[in-house]
């Protein structure tokens, strides 16, 4: 399969599930949520806990997805995966959620340009730090095309992590660029107090960005 960009053959898209939870992280966290989870990822993050997204996924037309998202009727929709940008098709099908009204984001690993998703469309970027063995990935571009109200995270593993993140986020002035700047500890490896320590030593004007749906529920546990 190649991953750089799947182009399907039809109006599909490449889906590994469809559900409603409420929303684990980010600025949207608590609200309920319908999650689009698209096949296949380009990168292999050491801390990956969703590995079962990176096969070929089942094809579902977008009409078909729309139709689903639609009978689920929660106002917030979120794109996911794997990495949802290597499927050509996932414009279009962003574009027809954001026709309906209703509140899109979309989570992107950072490492394919963002710059044809629709404006309309609330953008999570990850940038990838060193303890992900990702961070040569980083496509920095993207960071040019942030608006305000877009947000960016970074998964944080130790403190090494944490200083890449803080200085990134000086480098490219993020503090004053984007929503939200979202500091996430790799669940069971970086324990949370530790990280927020850091944060008040250094006053930085980030979000603790806990997957609170790895305490609601076991956090091995899918579709939620």
């Amino acid at each position: 399969m190649n991953l750089k960009t799947l182009k399907n053959s039809n109006d599909s898209l490449n889906i590994i599930e469809i559900f409603s939870s409420v929303q684990g992280e980010t600025s949207f966290s608590g609200l309920p949520t319908v999650f689009v989870r698209l096949a296949a990822c380009n990168l292999r993050c050491t801390w990956c806990d969703t590995t079962y997204s990176f096969g070929k996924g089942t094809p579902w037309t977008i009409d078909n997805i729309l139709n689903d998202v639609e009978k689920k009727g929660q106002q917030y929709v979120c794109v996911t995966g794997g990495e949802p940008l290597l499927q050509e098709n996932v414009y279009p099908f962003l574009t027809s959620l954001c026709d309906r009204n209703l509140t899109v984001t979309l989570e992107t690993g950072g490492s394919l340009p963002t710059s044809k998703v629709d404006p309309r469309v609330h953008v999570i970027l990850d940038i990838k730090c060193p303890k992900s063995g990702m961070s040569d990935k980083n496509h920095w571009e993207n960071i040019e095309r942030l608006r305000s109200k877009d947000e960016v995270k970074f998964v944080i593993v130790d403190e090494e992590d944490y200083n890449y993140a803080k200085k990134i986020c000086a480098k490219y002035n993020l503090f004053s660029k984007v929503k939200e700047i979202l500091f996430s500890p790799v669940h069971n490896s970086l324990d949370p107090k530790e990280l927020v320590s850091w944060i008040l030593r250094d006053s930085l004007p980030v979000r603790l960005n806990l997957q609170i749906h790895k305490y609601i529920w076991d956090p091995l546990t899918k579709g939620v």
